[in-house]
């Protein structure tokens, strides 16, 4: 992984390079900061936050991520990057969510398909404002040259390669906030220290965006190399990023008495013979969120394996299962002692 990041910074700075022949970076326009500080512009090449948005190629100023372990959207590739105002930086005080200054935006685009073939499909942006954070979609347009405000969400039909038919859902600016909800406040939900490369930390850390590298950080297993790591580390780090940002205290689903989070030790709020606090469609018959040792018992597996409104946990962000996703958790609950 770390590997392919560092392939994928080389490759765009070749390509900026290349447009970039004959004159400096500081011909190209600068990022916007008044676009995302006021208003809700229309389109997001206002921003500038790319140089090339068909091909993803980021302005200078903008910095490209990934994560360890990736949030599940119906299998879409995601391309993630941030941008941070002149002269400020990163800070983090351990390996949650890095604090970003004011003026700063958080750029996450979902895409499907590969080469030539890719298709662009949405842009989201979070802007951080004097006032707190704003989420935003934007849509793609078929010729791929512009992504605009999609305030109302859009459902989109897509065919997988292996012929199968999604109902591709971008969420309306309220379907944001659901996920990006803590307290009643919007926040990121997906730098987090400890779900990022440290070699990407240190790089920040390096070029003055970050004050420090955390203890803490990089501890999530990188997904695309799980066979190097324990079932029960995946799993944790898959419902920590999948599904803590609302089983966690204060987040939108903290009423279930559920708590996701990574650094949750305590197995009756991880779902350990807990039973539901309402007993509905949701739990399918089961007695208990986490049944030890049987998969098949257990209300979070019924829910994962769902794309049932009002039974499929993600509520929100999947019309597919993932499952790969599925199967980690199941072995982790197969491996669990039964007494």
């Amino acid at each position: 992984m770390r590997a392919a990041l560092f392939a994928l910074c080389a490759s765009a700075a070749a390509l900026a390079g290349s447009i970039a022949v004959g004159a400096t970076v500081m011909d190209e326009p600068a990022v916007n900061d008044d676009a995302i500080l006021q208003g809700m512009p229309r389109a997001l090449s206002e921003y500038a936050f790319f140089i090339d948005g068909a091909r993803q190629l980021p302005n200078y100023e903008v910095v490209r991520y990934e994560l360890n372990t990736p949030l599940y959207s119906d299998g879409a590739d995601k391309l993630r990057f941030v941008y941070l105002p002149e002269g400020t930086k990163l800070v983090s005080e351990g390996d949650g969510l890095l604090e970003f200054p004011v003026g700063s935006a958080i750029v996450k685009t979902f895409a499907f398909g590969s080469g030539e073939n890719r298709q662009l499909i949405e842009t989201r942006v979070l802007l951080h404002r004097s006032d707190g954070w704003l989420a935003l979609p934007y849509r793609w347009n078929t010729e791929q040259t512009e992504a605009t405000l999609a305030l109302a969400g859009a459902r989109i039909a897509l065919t997988w390669p292996d012929g199968e038919e999604i109902s591709y859902r971008i969420p309306n600016k309220n379907q944001c906030k659901a996920c990006h909800s803590k307290q009643g406040a919007v926040i990121p939900i997906g730098p987090k220290a400890r779900n990022l490369d440290r070699d990407w930390l240190t790089m920040m850390e390096e070029e003055r965006r970050l004050w420090s590298v955390p203890q803490g950080a990089d501890t999530l297993p990188v997904w695309s190399n799980a066979e190097q790591f324990e079932t029960a580390a995946l799993a944790r780090a898959y419902l920590d990023v999948n599904c803590a940002h609302c089983h966690q205290p204060g987040g939108g689903a903290s009423n279930s008495g559920l708590d996701l989070r990574w650094e949750q030790d305590d197995p009756v709020k991880l779902g350990l013979r807990k039973p539901p606090v309402a007993a509905g469609r949701g739990a399918g018959g089961h007695a208990v969120s986490i049944a030890p040792g049987d998969p098949s018992a257990s209300i979070m597996v019924y829910r994962m394996s769902s794309t049932e409104a009002g039974i499929a946990m993600p509520e929100l962000g999947r019309s597919t299962n993932d499952h790969d996703g599925i199967a980690v958790v199941r072995k982790w609950i197969e491996e669990m002692p039964t007494s």
